[in-house]
C-alpha cells in the first residue's frame, strides 16, 4: 500500500499533540555537557562494557550466579530494604538457597515454571531469585488480574507450582481449580518449610547458559487477552550492563527505592539489575502513595527511585511541603516523564539527573537517556527506524517499491527495530503472537523488524521522543489495555449488547483513559451500579473505562475501526445528546458526566477506591 500520509504526517491527532508538548531537539552543546557529567563514572562503566559487548547466549552467566557473585563479594552489605528494616546479601542469598532447596524438593527442575503473585516485599524478589537459580522461570503473576483474565495467564504458564503472598489469596478464588498448579505454597509456607534446608548455592546455577528463560512478563499486546513475553536471562544481563552500568551508574551505597510493581520490568528488571550491577541496596515500596512517598523515601535512606509518569504527575498534585527537598534522592530513573512537566519536577523536588528510558517487555531494543539531556526517552546504538504508519490500524505503510517508508528526522512515527543474531526477538509464548510483530522484507529481501506498536520522534545523534501507542491498545496508569479484552467484559455483563472501547485523552494526565461506547440489551435503562460491581469483578481497576457512553448504534465489523477512530476523536466532550456516565468508584460506581471530572481525575483524587 502507498501511505497517505507522506508529507502529510502532522495532521495524525498524536503528532499534533506532541508538537505542541514539546518541539525539544537535541544539540552538540547539550551532548558535550553530558558526557562530561559522565567523567565520574568512567571506571564503573568501563567494568559494565565487557559484559555488554559479550553476546555470547551460550556463556554461563545468569541472574542467580550475579546475584550469588555479587552476594560474595559484599556479604554484609544491605540488599533489600523494606519499611526500614534491611536484609544483608549474604542473609538473602542464604534464604534463597534455602527457598530453592524446598523447590527442588517439590519438583521443580530446570525448564519448569514457577508461579509467582505478590504484592511488593522482599518475598517476591527472594522467591523470583529461587527460582530463576534452578534454571526454571518465573511466571510474573499481575495480582491485579481476576476471573477469566488471571485463568487465561494462569494456561498461558503451565506452571508446575505457585507461590502466592497471603494479601492477594482471593485472586485465585474465581479460578477454576483444574485451571490452579498441582502445588500452591504461600510466601508462609514457603519460609516456614525452608528453614532447616541447605542454604548453598545449587550446583546447577554455574551451568545454566545465558539463553534460559528467566521470566514471563504479562503484556496486553496490541489485542486480546494478556499475553507472556519471554524475558531470557542474557537479555537481562545486557539490561544489567547498559541500562544499570552504563545509563544508571548507581554507586555501592546508593539505595535504589522501588513502588512500582515487581510484575512489571521497571521493578524487576530495571531497578534490580542496577543494584546488583554495583553491589547498591534495593529498597522496596509495599505499593505507591502520593502523600507518604517522600515519608518512605527518607524512612528507606533512598538515593534514587524508578517511576512512571502517573508517579511523578501525583507527587506535583501534592501541596508543596519541605519533604519536597528534605531527602537524598539524586537520580531517578524510568519512562513517561513528559516534557511538559518535566522542568517543574526537576526543579521542585531537587533532582540532578533523569534517567529516562524506552523498552518494552518484549522488545528488543531500548532507549536511555545516557547523557542527561532534557526531554528525551534518550540515546540508542543499534538499529532502527521511523516509518510511516496508517493510524487506524498502527501497522507500517509500504511504499510503491513495497518497502517501508522511512519519516524526516522531526516527524513523528512507527518504530521498528532491526532482528539479528546480535539483536535477537525472544517474543511470546504464544508463536501466532510472536510472528505477527515481525516486519519481513521491510528495507530489502529477507530482513525482519520488530514492529514496536509505539510512535517516537525522532530528536537527532540517536535519541527519541515518545510520543504514543497505537493499534488496539491504550495505555493508562503506567499498564497496556486491551481494548478486546475490556470489550469482552462488557458484552459479558448481561447490559451490554455490543461495545466499543478506546483510550481517551484527559488533560494533566498520562497516556490515555479508558471509554466505552455501548449498545444496550433490549433498549432497557443502564443499572449503573450494576455494571460497575461487574467491571471491578473482572478487571483490575486500570482497564476499568473512565467514561461510557450509551449509543443507539455501532458499526458492523467491516467499518469497526474507522467508527472507533471517530468515537475516539469525539471523546466524551463531543457526543451529541448520547447519555456519558464517569466512574468515580467507591460505592456510586458510575454517575452521570459532570463538569469537573477531568480535573479530579487528574488530581488523582477520582476514581475512589
Amino acid at each position: 500500500m502507498v501511505s497517505k500520509a507522506t508529507g502529510g504526517v502532522g495532521e495524525h491527532g498524536a503528532e499534533k499533540s506532541v508538537r505542541e508538548e514539546s518541539s525539544h531537539t537535541i544539540g552538540l552543546r547539550e551532548l558535550l555537557a553530558g558526557i562530561a557529567e559522565m567523567r565520574h563514572d568512567l571506571p564503573s562503566i568501563a567494568r559494565s562494557l565487557p559484559a555488554l559487548a559479550d553476546h555470547r547466549r551460550s556463556r554461563k552467566m545468569t541472574i542467580g550466579k550475579r546475584f550469588q557473585q555479587v552476594a560474595a563479594t559484599h556479604s554484609e552489605r544491605p540488599f533489600l530494604r523494606f519499611e526500614g528494616e534491611s536484609i544483608s546479601y549474604a542473609e538473602a542469598n542464604r534464604t534463597v538457597n534455602r527457598y530453592a532447596a524446598l523447590l527442588t524438593a517439590r519438583g521443580v527442575g530446570a525448564g519448569d515454571v514457577v508461579a509467582i503473585c505478590s504484592q511488593n516485599k522482599p518475598g517476591i524478589v527472594l522467591a523470583m531469585l529461587a527460582t530463576v537459580k534452578l534454571g526454571a522461570t518465573a511466571g510474573m503473576l499481575n495480582y491485579n488480574q481476576r476471573g477469566e483474565v488471571l485463568t487465561h495467564s494462569l494456561g498461558l504458564l503451565k506452571a508446575t507450582i505457585l507461590l502466592v503472598d497471603s494479601d492477594v489469596c482471593d485472586a485465585f478464588d474465581a479460578v477454576p481449580e483444574a485451571a490452579l498448579p498441582a502445588t500452591t505454597l504461600s510466601f508462609l509456607d514457603l519460609h516456614e518449610e525452608s528453614l532447616g534446608l541447605s542454604d548453598r548455592n545449587p550446583s546447577i546455577t554455574a551451568k545454566l547458559p545465558a539463553s534460559t528463560t528467566a521470566f514471563y512478563i504479562f503484556t496486553s499486546g496490541t489485542t486480546g487477552m494478556p499475553k507472556a513475553s519471554v524475558m531470557s536471562h542474557s537479555r537481562w544481563l545486557a539490561a544489567m550492563s547498559g541500562i544499570g552500568g552504563v545509563g544508571i551508574r548507581l554507586r555501592k551505597d546508593d539505595t535504589m527505592y522501588a513502588s512500582l510493581p515487581f510484575y512489571h520490568n521497571n521493578a524487576l528488571t530495571v531497578s534490580l539489575a542496577s543494584v546488583l550491577t554495583s553491589g547498591a541496596c534495593l529498597a522496596i515500596g509495599k505499593r505507591f502513595s502520593a502523600s507518604t512517598f517522600w515519608d518512605d523515601i527518607a524512612l528507606n535512606k533512598a538515593t534514587a527511585f524508578c517511576y512512571i509518569g502517573e508517579l511523578c504527575r501525583y507527587l506535583l498534585a501534592q501541596p508543596p511541603s519541605p519533604a519536597d527537598r528534605e531527602h537524598s534522592v539524586r537520580l531517578v530513573v524510568g519512562n513517561g516523564l513528559r516534557p511538559g512537566i518535566w522542568d517543574e519536577f526537576t526543579q521542585r523536588f531537587g533532582i540532578s539527573r533523569v534517567v529516562e528510558f524506552y523498552s518494552a517487555s518484549e522488545a528488543n531494543i531500548g532507549f536511555i537517556n545516557l547523557f542527561n539531556a532534557a526531554k528525551t526517552v534518550g540515546f540508542c546504538p543499534l538499529p532502527y527506524e521511523i516509518v510511516d504508519y496508517d493510524p487506524d490500524t498502527g501497522e507500517p505503510l509500504r511504499g510503491g517499491d513495497g518497502r517501508l517508508i522511512k519519516l524526516p528526522k522531526d516527524a513523528a512515527g512507527l518504530l521498528v527495530s532491526q532482528i539479528s543474531k546480535r539483536v535477537p526477538f525472544d517474543g511470546y509464548t504464544d508463536p501466532e503472537a510472536s510472528s505477527k510483530k515481525v516486519v519481513t522484507n521491510a528495507f530489502k529481501d529477507g530482513d525482519q523488524w520488530f514492529n514496536t506498536g509505539d510512535l517516537v520522534r525522532g530528536q537527532g545523534f540517536s535519541h527519541i521522543l515518545f510520543v504514543d501507542r497505537l493499534g488496539d491498545t491504550f495505555r493508562w496508569k503506567g499498564e497496556n489495555v486491551a481494548t478486546t479484552e475490556v470489550e469482552s467484559v462488557l458484552d459479558g455483563s448481561g447490559q451490554v449488547a455490543q461495545s466499543v472501547v478506546f483510550g481517551v485523552e484527559v488533560p494533566g494526565t498520562d497516556g490515555r483513559a479508558g471509554m466505552a461506547a455501548i449498545i444496550l440489551t433490549g433498549g432497557e435503562a443502564l443499572d449503573t451500579r450494576a455494571l460497575a460491581d461487574h467491571l471491578s469483578r473482572q478487571l483490575p481497576a486500570y482497564a476499568t473505562p473512565l467514561f461510557v457512553r450509551v449509543v443507539d448504534e455501532l458499526a458492523h465489523t467491516s467499518t469497526f475501526k474507522s467508527v472507533k477512530v471517530a468515537l475516539r476523536d469525539e471523546g466524551y466532550s463531543e457526543t451529541g445528546d448520547d447519555e456519558v456516565y464517569v466512574f468515580v468508584g467507591g460505592t456510586d460506581g458510575y454517575v452521570p458526566f459532570y463538569d469537573g471530572y477531568a480535573g479530579e481525575v487528574a488530581a488523582g483524587t477520582l476514581p475512589r477506591k
